[in-house]
């Protein structure tokens, strides 16, 4: 069996399972939001109206709550929902509640791994699309709709058919000007925004080996939108030195069988990668950056649970370092902890001396909400994963996904621009 064959029987109490098998699977770590959140708690009181017994959940231990999109508050619906949050949390004695403003807290799919809620083995399912996200640590990670996630909370389990599995092997270490954001935009542009559809996207090969713990986290984040189940990354030694950093303990890892079965392989040589922009107003609409439309940007923005990790923000502050932007551009760090480290660092300093806005952990922008969106007829690069017809504000505005090398040095021009190409 490969890696999330391994995962889904176990949790099933199978000895083994195979792709359209229809399983019962017992969940090991649930997430919601100041979104998803409030689409819960209209759920059990629907339920509760049933008469369903709403009282009590199946282990909140294994529940934990961020706010993360409408923070801070954008309006009085975004307020009251996180009141909404803390009474349910208080509620139902949910010890992990990352609140806004009170120490630790950011984009949920950063703190999975900042904070090491998820191990490697296990099935993790939030109420977000980019669950995804966490199957970098060698996990089963997966988004649910309000329904679902409310069956979890209440019984601890849920079903799954268990998907195909694409591999993905890459050869040879990436070259310094190309990132993991580069890879999965030429991975989604060769295959489509549907080429996943309801499979397991596995990364594999001596270039993922090679590649950090974060670089992995932006893979697996936008299998999503190849339309994916999951993505995966067998996990290695340097998985539990990352969790075992962040208080993690008894990490048990899960590998896939050598002689694992896949539906498909497709393979990339790193000496041949370029920096990559996916153009509006899809994920694979994508062009070599070289070869990308000479637009005039309004913005560049470094943010998102794609963009915004520790390592993302040292990519930007190498091109930033030392030059000015020219267009409105914004960094915000996926987490306070992130936050944090950049300070100390010095990285914050060489943003503001650039010219750059830094501001707080949210999903404000990235997903249109507030905190910086887009204005008709506006252009944006971003580091972000979705750049859809109104994803980052006005339904006019245009959105161009790129690395964080790319989005910097496209901020110092104010046009798109190869980091390699500066002056």
């Amino acid at each position: 069996m490969n890696i999330v064959e391994k995962i889904l029987a176990r949790a099933s109490n199978r000895e083994k399972v195979s792709p359209d098998d229809v399983i019962f699977a017992d969940i090991d770590k649930v997430m919601v939001h100041d979104v998803s959140g409030p689409g819960v708690i209209k759920v059990f009181d629907k339920l509760k109206k049933q008469g369903v017994n709403v009282d009590k959940l199946w282990d909140s231990s294994k529940v934990w709550v961020a706010e993360d999109h409408f923070v801070p508050s954008a309006e009085k619906i975004s307020a009251e929902n996180i009141v909404k949050l803390q009474n349910f949390t208080k509620t139902y004695g949910i010890k992990k509640h990352f609140k806004y403003g009170m120490g630790q807290y950011g984009i949920c799919h950063t703190l999975s791994h900042e904070e090491a809620l998820v191990l490697p083995g296990e099935v993790y399912v939030g109420g977000d699309s980019h669950t995804n996200t966490t199957g970098a640590l060698g996990a089963f990670s997966c988004g649910l709709g309000h329904t679902d996630i409310a069956y979890v909370l209440l019984n601890g389990k849920i079903w799954f058919k268990v998907p195909e599995t694409l591999y993905f092997k890459l050869n040879g270490k990436l070259p310094d000007h190309v990132m993991a954001k580069d890879l999965i935009l030429k991975i989604i542009g060769d295959i489509g925004t549907d080429g996943g559809a309801y499979q397991t996207m596995q990364f594999g090969g001596s270039g993922i080996k090679e590649m950090s713990v974060e670089s992995r986290l932006t893979l697996c984040n936008m299998t999503t939108e190849a339309g994916a189940k999951n993505g995966i990354v067998e996990p290695d030694q340097k998985i539990v030195d990352y969790l075992t950093t962040r208080g993690a303990v008894n990490i048990t890892l899960v590998n896939g069988d050598s002689d694992a079965e896949y539906a498909k392989v497709f393979e990339y040589e790193s000496s041949e990668m370029e920096p990559i922009v996916a153009k509006p107003f899809s994920p694979e609409n994508t062009v070599v950056v070289r070869d990308a439309p000479n637009v005039d940007l309004d913005k560049s923005y470094i943010g998102s649970c794609t963009g915004a990790k520790y390592e993302d923000l040292e990519a930007a502050a190498k091109i930033l370092k030392g030059r000015k932007v020219k267009i409105r551009t914004e960094v915000l760090p996926a987490a306070i902890s992130i936050y944090k480290r950049a300070m100390e660092n010095g990285l914050l300093k060489i943003f503001l001396d650039a010219g750059v806005m830094v501001g707080p952990p949210t999903c404000g922008a990235c997903c249109g909400a507030h905190m910086g969106v887009l204005a008709k007829d506006e252009i944006c690069i971003s580091t972000t994963n979705r750049n859809f017809p109104g994803r980052m504000g006005h339904v006019d505005s245009q959105t161009y996904l790129s690395s964080p090398l790319v989005a910097a040095a496209s901020a110092v021009t104010g046009k798109i621009t190869d980091p390699r190409d500066l002056d």
